[in-house]
């Protein structure tokens, strides 16, 4: 799991963001994206992938959008919780 919040008091934005992965059970990878406002209601979005290398890809995705936040919202998004993806190769560069 993945969680990225992004914070600026002055301007009243508290982001949060979540990307969380399972397996299920024809060993497809399982993605799911949530986001909204900090205790407020998220969205959710579920996606799937044939292997743990197109999830790898598709949350390097997530993660290049969300590092764009800055320039797009005017507030960066954080890293607060990682777990990694099992098998995840060292070299994927996920979790910086």
């Amino acid at each position: 799991m993945i969680e990225l919040t992004a914070v600026d008091e002055g301007r009243n934005c508290r982001r949060a963001y979540r990307i969380e992965r399972a397996e299920d059970l024809f060993g497809h990878q399982l993605i799911e994206l949530s986001w909204g406002r900090i205790a407020g209601t998220s969205q959710t979005k579920r996606l799937s992938a044939p292997s743990i290398a197109e999830a790898i890809t598709v949350v390097r995705r997530v993660l290049a959008r969300r590092a764009s936040a800055a320039t797009r919202i005017g507030v960066a998004y954080k890293r607060h919780e990682i777990e990694r993806f099992p098998a995840e190769p060292p070299e994927a560069g996920l979790y910086g």
